[in-house]
């Protein structure tokens, strides 16, 4: 048996691409699994908010004649909030810009 013919080696070479690109798309969809699943396992292990809980009161409006003083306090017990878990990030942005645009 001689060497085989161009149509011989096309069709091997199409064998070898095919089976490479049916194991990337493998390893591919095996490592977006795994990756869902560590994402679904992180979620189940976060502590969920009490659906009872009401929301914090909002922060009072900052008096114009008060100054930074008790902008900077109303931010730090907007921080504190967010530290023991009362306010989730986005209430504390949305809280802190507030404030920022008084």
């Amino acid at each position: 048996m001689g060497r085989p013919g161009v149509v011989g080696m096309a069709a091997r070479t199409a064998v070898v691409a095919g089976t490479a690109t049916a194991v990337s798309g493998n390893v591919s969809r095996r490592q977006q699994a795994k990756a869902q699943q560590a994402a679904d396992a992180q979620a189940d292990n976060e502590p969920q908010q009490q659906a009872y809980a009401p929301p914090p009161p909002p922060p009072a409006p900052v008096d114009a004649g008060a100054g930074e003083s008790q902008m900077i306090t109303q931010l730090k017990e907007l921080a504190a909030l967010k530290e023991q878990g009362i306010l989730t990030d986005a209430e504390f942005e949305a809280q802190k810009a507030k404030l920022l645009a008084h």
